[in-house]
């Protein structure tokens, strides 16, 4: 009898509680969670269910408990952090709400940064994927600009080019279109449709219904726990072909020229 492959993510009964000055505080209550390779998942919740502290727990930005946390078979949560720090350049692609762009640097050296980091492309290459990745998000002309004179669905942009630096296969956003206006967010899903289709996995947390009903999957949180967690019958389809194929770039870990 064949053993069934692992799941690209697994969370087995994990638990976090908090100290705080008024007593122990269950942030996570033995959540069990798979999701595949490819997944595009929506994250939903009230203030305080536990969104974020889940986001947290697959990054490995804060660690559970108890229980286990798996992403491609790595047990997240028994790694040093020196070995978190490098597995989180090369494996996962942060959004946040706020940006966190590097405000004294370009947006094209703010994308080219993680790459210096992390050491997975080529240093000739770098340069020219950054601004791939910025005409990809359609900011090629901002890309000498530093944060402060783009508007935020540019810094938004922006910050999901650098996401994509090191080709990482799973993305997280934790509230990406918080701060945007309708029309920017209802772009920036078109563009985590685009990276769907092309194997990643993605996983957001929103709080908003409109957009959360154009995915596959929506997990509801509440104090902790799983509230419901459901396929969409129908998601939006993915949108036409947009012109953005990726460039072929060196993978330094095996020496193969490969596509990104």
């Amino acid at each position: 009898m064949q053993t069934a492959a692992p799941s690209f993510i697994e969370l087995r009964d994990v638990r976090k509680i908090y100290k705080t000055a008024a007593g122990d505080f269950p942030a996570l209550r033995g959540i069990d969670l798979s999701f595949e390779r490819g997944e595009f998942t929506i994250i939903m919740g009230k203030s305080g269910s536990g969104k974020s502290t889940l986001i947290n727990m697959i990054t490995g930005i804060d660690r559970p408990t108890g229980g286990e946390v798996l992403v491609e078979g790595q047990a997240v949560h028994t790694m040093s952090e020196d070995a978190l720090a490098r597995w989180r350049g090369r494996s996962i692609g942060v959004i946040f709400q706020f940006f966190q762009l590097i405000p004294t640097l370009t947006i094209l050296e703010n994308v080219v940064l993680p790459m210096d980091f992390c050491g997975k492309i080529a240093p000739a290459d770098r340069l020219p994927r950054a601004m791939h990745l910025l005409e990809r998000v359609r900011i090629p002309e901002q890309a000498h600009k530093l944060p402060s004179t783009l508007s935020g669905g540019q810094q938004q942009r922006a910050a999901i080019a650098r996401a994509l630096a090191n080709d990482p296969p799973l993305l997280v956003g934790d509230e990406p279109t918080g701060n945007l206006d309708r029309h920017t967010a209802v772009e920036m899903f078109d563009l985590f449709e685009s990276l769907r289709g092309e194997g990643k996995t993605i996983l957001i947390v929103t709080h908003d219904r409109e957009l959360s009903a154009r995915t596959r999957r929506v997990i509801h949180l509440l104090d902790g726990s799983i509230e419901k967690d459901h396929p969409l019958a129908s998601p939006s389809p993915l949108p036409e072909n947009q012109g953005w194929a990726m460039p072929l770039c060196e993978d330094r870990a095996n020496g193969k020229a490969r596509l990104q």
